[in-house]
């Protein structure tokens, strides 16, 4: 039944209208999901790019997520095994060479329907400040930087917050070499075991 929930419900939000008013370049929302997905990744906001696509993470950012999860392409596009549910889910539009942060009205609005129907999630990832924020909630910390520092934690609740991939980040993976060291390979050995079982 949850199968058939979650396509009725993808339609509802991809004829969804709630924050058409406010997005300069339309309404398009971009995600997918399943009943059967074992990894859940929690983002941001598609970019302009991803908007004119309509295909989760067809960017630079999602070349160097897949590096990092250690995934191919068919396996992250599989949503079978791989959802992919941004905090907002159209592009809400940029200023000053920097996209705008996500829709507050989305998130409150999808989520609490959307989420509960993907009861085979073994692992979530919280990818940027706004999804860690809205996943994490009171659990996160002051900075993306302290809440991904305490990574160890949060796992053991299932939820792993990264940073954004963005090439704009280069600086901060830079800074914080243990990210690297430390939680990549765990990423990979972890998002492995979800997508096998």
């Amino acid at each position: 039944m949850s199968s058939v929930q979650i396509d009725r419900l993808l339609a509802e939000i991809r004829a969804c209208q709630i924050c058409a008013a406010h997005l300069p370049h339309g309404v398009r929302p971009v995600l997918q999901a399943s009943a059967s997905a074992r990894l859940l990744i929690v983002s941001q906001a598609p970019g302009r790019k991803v908007h004119l696509s309509g295909i989760p993470f067809d960017d630079v950012s999602g070349d160097r997520l897949r590096e990092w999860l250690g995934v191919d392409k068919a396996t992250f596009y599989d949503a079978a095994r791989v959802a992919i549910v941004p905090m907002g889910f159209c592009f809400p539009g940029s200023a000053r060479g920097a996209d705008l942060p996500p829709r507050r009205e989305c998130a409150p609005a999808w989520h609490p329907r959307l989420l509960p129907l993907m009861t085979r999630v073994n692992l979530t990832l919280a990818i940027g400040r706004y999804a860690q924020v809205g996943l994490l909630r009171a659990r996160a910390g002051a900075s993306l930087t302290d809440t991904v520092r305490d990574w160890r934690t949060h796992l053991a609740s299932g939820v792993l917050p990264l940073p954004h991939p963005s090439p704009r980040n280069q600086l901060w993976t830079k800074r914080n070499p243990w990210f690297a060291e430390e939680l990549l390979p765990v990423l990979r050995e972890r998002v492995a075991g979800a997508l096998r079982s």
